[in-house]
């Protein structure tokens, strides 16, 4: 009987530079003056009249050719959990991409399955990903949230 064995995974640097290079557009369009005057920006998101929650981008540090940001949801729906992400902006190379994710950060392009943090083998992909789908919702759905004082 063959045993099976299972392919080793290979980072797909193409895709991971395409998901960044369109999360940097995409922050672009959501906060233009980052990198000038870094407000944060709170960005509302519903599905009819149901508010789904409040994107809130923030600059938290500001460099020359860098910008941290940190995404994050606020008023969730209760049943879900709240993400939290740091995301490293590159001007000079117009790409963005996770560096943090809740309690991990600075991720590996590769990890061995299984691990102690029990990373999944191409988790760096997963994230940026995720900003992309994330951010594009709040695009196509979001709107200016003021907060009713």
């Amino acid at each position: 009987m063959a045993v099976k064995v299972r392919e080793r995974y290979r980072v797909d640097l193409i895709g991971l530079q395409a998901a960044c290079e369109a999360n940097y557009a995409r922050l672009m369009r959501l906060i233009p003056d980052m990198r000038h005057a870094p407000e944060a920006r709170r960005i509302g998101v519903t599905h009819g009249d149901q508010m789904l929650g409040v994107l809130a981008l923030e600059v938290i540090v500001n460099c020359p050719y860098t910008t941290t940001l940190r995404v994050r949801q606020e008023h969730s729906l209760p049943w879900l959990p709240v993400p939290q992400l740091e995301v490293q902006v590159y001007h000079d190379a117009r790409m963005a991409e996770v560096i943090s994710a809740e309690h991990a950060r600075r991720f590996r392009s590769i990890y061995p399955y299984p691990n102690v943090f029990m990373h999944q083998p191409d988790e760096k992909a997963q994230l940026n990903v995720f900003l992309g789908e994330w951010l594009s919702h709040c695009l196509a759905l979001g709107h200016e949230f003021e907060a009713v004082r």
